[in-house]
């Protein structure tokens, strides 16, 4: 399958080039357990966190440059972290990416229990976190044996629990990210799929460009961006520069 060309530094529509360089990655290796969807993804937004920030900032993550993640000492234990900014040997932030392309209701309470947790544990050892959380807006829901047991929708129930920590004062509640970027995005839809591996190979023939949903999801405070890359990357930078 052939990738979409990348341009620096990021804004929304590159962003999405990213994305959908990111899923054919991800139907390339055939599990959604392969970290090779992740370089593709981590590793352009470490690029272009870089870029912004100059040569004073080093950036780690998979996929760029030395292609590894690093430790952040937490509160109660150091996390090694998708995306860490230092300066000198010092943290100064980190990001932390979620990519959910199946079976998202068996583990959508864990995700954001876990994201609390990591981000409590960041934060508290004082170093600003953020979080990116990105999901088709209508995804397989596979059996263990690999059939297609249903379609899953991402919908306004599924991100109340986001817009409740989007009210959330961060500079009161740790456990709530500095700034949260959610992207919901759109493949087009086929409905005649029966198992994973039809999945897999009916979106590799097709190769697609995923695009941003239609659907409204506007009802978040101001501690998540909705689909604006360039916004949150602004947010990140100048919380970053503040230091």
């Amino acid at each position: 399958m052939q990738e979409e060309i990348i341009t620096f530094p990021l804004d929304n529509s590159t962003f999405l080039r990213v994305l959908s360089n990111s899923f054919r990655e991800f139907l390339e290796s055939g599990t959604s357990r392969s970290t090779a969807k992740l370089k593709p993804l981590h590793g352009a937004i470490a690029r272009d966190l870089a870029e912004r920030l100059g040569s004073d900032y080093v950036v780690f993550s998979q996929g760029y440059k030395e292609g590894k993640e690093v430790k952040i000492k937490g509160r109660y234990i150091d996390k090694a972290v998708d995306i860490t900014v230092k300066k000198g040997n010092i943290a100064v932030a980190g990001l932390s990416v979620k990519f959910v392309m199946q079976n998202y209701s068996q583990n959508s309470n864990n995700y954001f229990e876990n994201m609390l947790g990591e981000t409590a544990n960041i934060r508290s050892g004082n170093c600003p976190y953020f979080q990116i959380f990105i999901i088709l807006d209508k995804l397989p829901y596979y059996k263990r044996s690999g059939e297609l047991h249903k379609w899953e929708s991402f919908t306004e129930h599924n991100a109340e629990k986001y817009v409740i920590l989007s009210r959330d004062n961060s500079e009161i509640y740790f456990h709530t990210p500095n700034k949260t970027l959610i992207y919901i995005v759109h493949i087009p839809e086929n409905d005649d799929l029966r198992n994973s591996e039809q999945y897999m190979d009916y979106y590799k023939s097709l190769n697609p460009s995923l695009s941003l949903t239609e659907h409204d999801y506007n009802h978040f405070g101001n501690g998540v961006i909705l689909n604006d890359y360039e916004s949150f990357i602004d947010k990140v930078y100048h919380t970053i520069m503040a230091l």
